[in-house]
């Protein structure tokens, strides 16, 4: 039955018919926020949300980090309880996949049969851990980590003293080395590139990180190719193509992050690095919609389409998307930000660096709290910040705005950021 409208709902119903049936796919933060969005947006007709896993939409920053370490309980993972959810009068549907969508019909097909009609779609399905492709990675001790099962079955191998072997040293493989040696694992990161964190970072970013995770007793092994694991039935080493062997008692596998794409391909949608929408977060077909980690989406501040794996975009999609289902046109135009938390290091990202001409430094790294600008013909386009919240904060209000500060002035800390230009 549609839900009943509070008196602010009745004189504000919107354009969305108040028998409609909305349908939202996921798990994560992208999906909790737009069921919340959408009755905000005053709509009232069945909300139903679809989940892969038996869980209600929980986080996943923690699950690299607290969750991992065994400093954060399983019941504090959720982004919201099951009461919020009957609040809002929402139909949670957990443990039975999509399997199939119907366009033509405006139906999905459920793993257990069952079949759902919508009037609009909003697919939220994230995406899952890039596999290693390479002989022995089937074996017993190799894993990759992306849900809470995932860590559970990390966390009963993660014993003091375990050999750990982590391929991949983006954001993923670097916070678990962090929390790792917080277990007492020994640890050893293999990364392909010839530097830690190579596709997001300025090289000056990525010795300044490695230098901490070798401090606090990392191994880091760059510039090496995995080749193959090795192992009888569980792992105990790590080959790579140079000859290198790594003993191990566990392989953590973090080499990236696929959309899921294959319900959207499979149904006939445009897909490009993701699921393609345009600045609505509508797809190509126009009673779809896709938000977060599985989409990809025009930017207009870097003039070119992009997928970003982060919460807040997660958040401002859902928010964009459910506006625009509800009748109120919005564009999703946000300059987007990231963080990692490694030891005591808060990292915060705001912009992308890709394309940068000039890397500019505000104060000295060995004192554990900079920031690193980044220039394309003078103009500010992200900024990278350790342990210096006044810089990303400064830096998310002016990036959007094609700033050129003086290189001279940025480069002294005790300048702020807006008086440099």
């Amino acid at each position: 039955m549609p839900l009943r409208l509070s008196i602010e709902w009745r004189r504000n119903p919107g354009r969305i018919p108040m028998q409609d049936t909305i349908v939202v796919v996921g798990g994560g933060h992208a999906a909790a926020q737009v069921v919340d969005s959408l009755r905000h947006e005053h709509f009232a007709g069945r909300l139903v949300l679809v989940g892969e896993e038996p869980l209600l939409p929980y986080q996943r920053p923690p699950l690299s980090k607290k969750f991992l370490a065994g400093e954060m309980e399983a019941d504090r993972l959720p982004i919201r309880h099951a009461a919020f959810y009957e609040s809002i009068h929402c139909e949670m549907l957990l443990g039975n996949p999509v399997t199939t969508i119907d366009t033509a019909t405006r139906a999905l097909k459920l793993s257990d049969g069952q079949r759902i009609v919508y009037d609009k779609l909003v697919l939220a399905v994230g995406g899952h851990a890039r596999p290693l492709r390479v002989p022995g990675a089937a074996l017993a001790g190799v894993q990759a980590l992306r849900t809470m099962a995932d860590v559970n079955a990390i966390r009963a191998q993660a014993a003091p003293g375990k050999r750990a072997v982590i391929v991949g040293a983006g954001y993923i493989g670097l916070e678990c080395a962090a929390t790792f040696r917080k277990l007492g694992l020994d640890v050893t990161v293999i990364e392909m590139m010839d530097r830690v964190m190579s596709r997001v970072v300025a090289p000056e970013m990525s010795r300044f990180y490695a230098r901490e995770h070798i401090a606090h007793g990392v191994t880091i092994l760059t510039g090496k190719q995995v080749s193959a694991l090795q192992g009888d039935k569980h792992v105990s080493a790590v080959e790579c193509a140079d000859g290198t062997r790594v003993p191990a008692d566990l392989v953590l596998v973090g080499i990236g992050l696929v959309p899921n794409t294959e319900l959207a391909s499979a149904a006939g949608i445009r897909c490009e690095d993701g699921i393609a929408v345009d600045e609505h977060c509508r797809t190509s077909d126009p009673n779809i919609y896709a938000i977060g980690d599985c989409c990809s989406h025009p930017s207009p501040l870097y003039a070119r389409r992009i997928r970003l794996e982060s919460v807040d975009n997660a958040f401002e999609q859902a928010r964009t998307a459910a506006a625009n289902i509800c009748g109120r046109p919005l564009v999703h135009d946000k300059t987007p930000w990231f963080w990692s938390d490694q030891y005591e290091l808060k990292l915060q990202i705001v912009g992308l660096c890709q394309g940068y001409d000039t890397v500019v430094l505000r104060g000295d790294p060995a004192g554990h709290a900079f920031s690193c600008c980044y220039l394309r013909e003078g103009e500010l386009i992200a900024l990278d910040a350790v342990n210096h919240v006044k810089d990303f904060m400064a830096a998310r209000k002016l990036i959007g705005e094609h700033v050129k500060p003086d290189p001279v002035r940025l480069a002294d800390p005790a300048t702020a950021i807006k008086d440099t230009f």
